[in-house]
């Protein structure tokens, strides 16, 4: 298949906001994919590489060849093209680089340079993320979506569930298991209002810390152990104390899901950032000790646990892992029961909860009600500097919103992030009349406006940036609500900010 062809069905997916059409034009392009095609296929079309990373970002990128008249570009051959980038490495590679990404842009037309730009950038959005996909996979190869599903959650990649799809449908897809040593899609939890409204969910449950660590997943077979993030990276080389741990357990094989995370000598948790800084490279400060705490087992020994309930996975945890590696849980069946067991968690220096029930399977990749998470709520008014416009079904509608705080000394304001998040259609249909009003300049992708917008963030906490001018951004900022009744003057400013930083929130 000629690059050219999934350009035009990327641009198409953009085009329409119905998901069911954008899974139609997705199936189509599948169907007519070669066996060798399928993995790039479907990596490309959901926004990334088959490589993840090779290497080049947006300064490799500013002055392009001019593109070609004709396309000629198959996608194994790009996906050769990146796969060689990537691997260069030494004295001389940086040149290098340069010349094979100049020659694999010459030979692509306008509309592909746009795209592999966008690929390569990370900003490849068309409205056709993972899960539209999957159902795009299931629909060319004519499978059930729960069987493209598992097989996805157990392969933990959406090339291999692809291929076993569109090549041996579901005989093949219900051949793919979990093997130790191959990470899987981890579980994920829902938002949940309160304790009280979570146990309504999962009746009596098992209810444990909320560590603000980084996610683990440990593989071991015999005197080989292997560690992968939430993303399915292989950090094992980063992580010797998790290894030294995994090998001192009464296991042969096995798989654990968990966090790293790095803790002060009294127990508090250092902030994120401290345990982060040990994910960043190969050459991470080991001076950082990082704490493994695990709190699901998926496999011991030879038999697979991601389909027992989750009362009869954590007995299994227990009985092998000690308690000081485990994260705290309690039975909890009444909210004041469940509530003392948050406070204990947020005076501990944690996030918060999670509430899970005893009867789910672990549902890899999925967020359901199995697991509720409930941690307090930050909030913030903030003033709206510009806005960027949206793309998928929000085309036509500024979307991501930069925000900014108070500059204490009245000098205006100084912007901590940008957020898309929590926006209904009826709101980004108000803003984007509102923001327009207010629009004092733009390019081709942002409004500016006079800062007179105010809106109310929630946030999960403060992290120091070098990216923003006041040293701090926020982590996972949303939408409440517009403030139309509040004045850019009555804003909370930076001041108010570094205060939630301080504080360790």
């Amino acid at each position: 298949m000629l690059l050219a062809e999934l350009t035009a069905t990327s641009e198409g997916v953009r085009a329409t906001p119905a998901r069911t059409e954008k899974i139609e034009r997705l199936a189509e392009t599948l169907r007519r994919m070669g066996p060798d095609e399928v993995a790039i296929g479907v990596a490309y079309l959901s926004g990334e590489l088959r490589q993840r990373q090779i290497g080049v970002g947006y300064r490799s990128l500013r002055e392009l060849p001019a593109p070609a008249t004709q396309a000629t570009l198959g996608l194994v051959e790009v996906d050769a093209a990146c796969e060689s980038i990537g691997a260069m490495a030494g004295a001389g590679s940086q040149s290098a680089r340069r010349d094979a990404l100049a020659a694999l842009f010459a030979r692509a037309t306008e509309p592909e340079q746009r795209f592999l730009v966008a690929l390569l950038t990370g900003e490849l959005r068309q409205g056709a993320q993972e899960g539209v996909v999957v159902e795009a996979v299931a629909r060319a190869a004519a499978v059930p979506r729960d069987a493209a599903r598992r097989a996805l959650m157990l392969s933990g990649d959406l090339g291999v569930m692809a291929r076993a799809a569109l090549t041996g449908g579901v005989d093949a897809l219900r051949a793919v298991g979990l093997q130790v040593g191959r990470p899987i899609q981890p579980m994920l939890a829902a938002p949940g209002e309160d304790v009280g409204t979570a146990l309504e969910r999962t009746g009596p449950a098992a209810v444990e810390y909320k560590l603000d660590g980084a996610r683990l997943q440990v593989h071991r077979r015999g005197d080989e152990v292997r560690a992968f993030t939430r993303s399915l990276d292989d950090i094992t080389a980063r992580v010797p104390e998790v290894v030294e741990a995994v090998l001192a357990l009464p296991a042969r094989e096995l798989v654990l899901d968990g966090e790293a995370i790095a803790l002060r000598p009294d127990g508090r948790p250092h902030r994120f950032q401290v345990t982060a800084s040990r994910f960043g490279s190969a050459s991470a400060d080991a001076a950082v000790a990082l704490t493994p705490l695990f709190f699901d087992l998926l496999h011991l020994d030879g038999t697979d646990l991601i389909d027992r309930p989750g009362a009869e996975r954590a007995a299994a945890l227990d009985a092998l892992v000690p308690a000081a590696s485990r994260v705290p849980r309690a039975l909890i069946a009444d909210a004041p029961g469940a509530q003392a067991f948050l406070d204990a968690a947020l005076a501990a220096g944690h996030e918060g909860v999670l509430v899970k029930s005893l009867e789910a399977p672990y549902a890899a990749g999925r967020r359901g009600a199995g697991w509720l998470k409930v941690k307090p709520r930050h909030t913030l008014d903030l003033v709206v500097l510009a806005a960027e416009w949206g793309h998928g079904r929000r085309r036509g509608w500024l979307s991501n919103l930069h925000l900014g705080a108070r500059d204490p000394s009245g000098a205006g304001f100084v912007m901590l992030g940008k957020t898309f998040k929590g926006l209904t259609d009826a709101m980004l249909t108000w803003q984007t009349e509102r923001l327009l009003a207010l629009e004092v300049a733009r390019d081709d992708w942002t409004v500016h406006v006079r800062p007179e917008l105010v809106v109310e963030i929630a946030f999960d906490g403060v992290q120091t940036s070098t990216r923003y001018p006041g040293g701090v951004t926020l982590r996972f900022a949303r939408v409440l609500r517009h403030r139309p009744d509040k004045t850019a003057a009555e804003a909370d400013t930076l001041d108010a900010v570094v205060a939630v930083h301080a504080a360790g929130a």
